[in-house]
């Protein structure tokens, strides 16, 4: 009896389906490109005009026709306008009414494929909402925040937007500790499909203004664009963690002298990190951002 029982389990065993163990399907990716893909500049509304010619004369390019809109969910009004440069692209705003929260805390603006559907993807992930989606004069937009408190907008439009590629790809700086940094690295690359390019975990703290400290410098890159996340103690030296871009040109001296005639203002001075030579300057109005080319000299 015990034989024939041994023989029948192992037939059931023998015969029964193999238990495979479920596979988490891909998530959807978004991004549409990082032409689409802005850093969002405040600026006072009287200097509105002047950054915007200020940017456009260190990069080159071109601009949308400025406009005033209300472009929050709840009652406001702001100078508008896109600057397209063939080294990044920016959305300017200068608010004549007080500007409401969250906006003014987001650093980017990410065009989406299906935005309620990217929302539910971030938020899957580890990003939580400043505000539900809401209606602009043309599109859909959402604000949300990432460990860390890493903010950005999603944005669908209306009519779809043709830009032209861009000559060079822009960095978006994010500046963490360690108590943030594997969540939000984390949540990121699931959201956005993007990879990591190099995980250094022993930079020289000095490209952050912290000579003779090790700090880790993550480098990656998706269809949002690259970005580089910077892992540090937090004892940032200004103006450090406030430069949101980086901006990638062939010739660093060129544009800076003509980023000078502009009235832009050098903060941090030209110097070499591994094989790039990097500036901090701060445009009128007050924008502050990082300018590098890969060719010293």
């Amino acid at each position: 009896m015990k034989r024939f029982a041994f023989l029948f389990a192992a037939a059931v065993v023998a015969t029964s389906p193999i238990a495979v163990p479920a596979i988490a399907a891909p998530t959807t990716d978004y991004a549409v490109g990082a032409q689409y893909d802005t850093t969002h500049v405040y600026v006072p509304q009287d200097q509105f005009d002047t950054f915007v010619a200020s940017f456009v004369a260190t990069f080159g390019g071109t601009t949308s026709k400025q406009g005033e809109f209300q472009v929050t969910p709840t009652k406001s009004l702001t100078k508008s306008q896109l600057v397209l440069t063939p080294a990044g692209t920016v959305s300017v705003f200068g608010f004549k009414t007080p500007i409401p929260v969250p906006f003014g805390d987001e650093r980017t603006g990410y065009l989406v494929t299906d935005l309620d559907a990217a929302v539910k993807s971030a938020r899957s992930h580890g990003a939580v909402r400043r505000l539900e989606t809401f209606p602009d004069p043309i599109g859909r937009d959402s604000v949300i925040q990432w460990p860390g408190g890493v903010n950005m907008q999603l944005y669908w439009h209306t009519a779809k937007p043709s830009y032209a590629p861009l000559q060079a790809v822009p960095e978006n700086r994010v500046y963490l500790t360690a108590d943030a940094a594997d969540s939000f690295l984390k949540g990121w690359t699931g959201f956005a499909h993007a990879k990591v390019i190099a995980d250094d975990k022993a930079a020289d703290g000095s490209e952050i203004g912290e000579p003779g400290k090790t700090i880790r410098r993550v480098a990656l890159t998706s269809g949002y664009g690259k970005m580089v996340v910077y892992v540090s103690d937090g004892q940032l030296p200004w103006p450090y963690g406030r430069d949101m871009t980086g901006y990638a040109v062939s010739d660093l001296s060129a544009t800076l002298t003509k980023a000078s005639a502009a009235g832009v203002e050098t903060l941090v001075a030209p110097y070499t990190t591994g094989k790039r030579q990097t500036v901090i300057v701060r445009f009128p109005g007050g924008y502050i951002a990082e300018i590098h080319s890969d060719k010293v000299g």
